[in-house]
């Protein structure tokens, strides 16, 4: 298990780092700043779940794998990224393989380390979604999650099918295959049929021109 989650891990950190390497180089940062984003985006989430469920030092500090994969990543977007650009959209969907990845991964460590079964859900959650959100906050932008279609509802999705596996006593691998693959599902989904939750609408206040027009039209 312990090998299976280090896998996963590293696999949704490069995948992750890709992301945030991408955004760094549409925003023109410099050789450092895409290397910096590639860092965060793909390990903010995995570090955030450590620190909180006290499995200190984090894994990607820890280990220098994780530092290895989010530097190739932003090395291969900042030379080659004309053929990133070009593959965009199979970077959305291996960003939907990342989230599920990262959801499933994050919420059976969490059951690992002992956590309740909400806490565990959420933290799968918030391992999913934390490097993007800090990708877009130090890009100065609404992180995506806040207003793209389904993401952070299909990582919750698939860290509770974790854990109402481990509930169920099923085998940690079965639930995390099914959790990551109605995680992907969904996240796949939603790019591919734009679904979106609702979103707040705002009543446009009548000003004097819109009330100057009602009265006219009641001469």
């Amino acid at each position: 298990m312990h090998i299976l989650l280090a896998a996963l891990d590293l696999l949704g950190t490069f995948v992750f780092a890709l992301s945030g390497a991408m955004v760094a180089v549409r925003y023109r940062l410099d050789v450092f700043g895409v290397l910096v984003l590639a860092f965060a985006t793909g390990n903010a989430g995995g570090i955030t779940r450590d620190l909180l469920i006290g499995a200190t030092p984090p894994a990607a500090i820890a280990d220098w794998e994780y530092l290895g994969v989010s530097v190739l990543a932003g090395v291969l977007t900042f030379f080659w990224y004309p053929i990133t650009h070009r593959l965009r959209r199979h970077v959305l969907v291996l960003d939907a393989v990342g989230l599920a990845v990262f959801a499933v991964s994050g919420a059976q460590k969490a059951l690992v380390f002992g956590l309740n079964p909400i806490m565990a859900t959420l933290l799968g959650m918030l391992t999913g979604i934390g490097g993007g959100m800090l990708r877009d906050v130090l890009v100065v932008q609404i992180p995506t999650v806040l207003r793209a279609e389904l993401y952070a509802v299909a990582g919750l999705a698939g860290a509770g099918v974790v854990v109402v596996g481990h509930l169920l006593h099923v085998p940690p691998t079965a639930a995390m295959v099914a959790g990551g693959v109605l995680c992907f599902a969904l996240r796949f989904m939603a790019i591919r049929h734009d679904w979106h939750l609702p979103a707040a609408r705002l009543q446009r206040r009548r000003g004097v021109s819109d009330k100057r027009r009602d009265k006219d039209r009641h001469k």
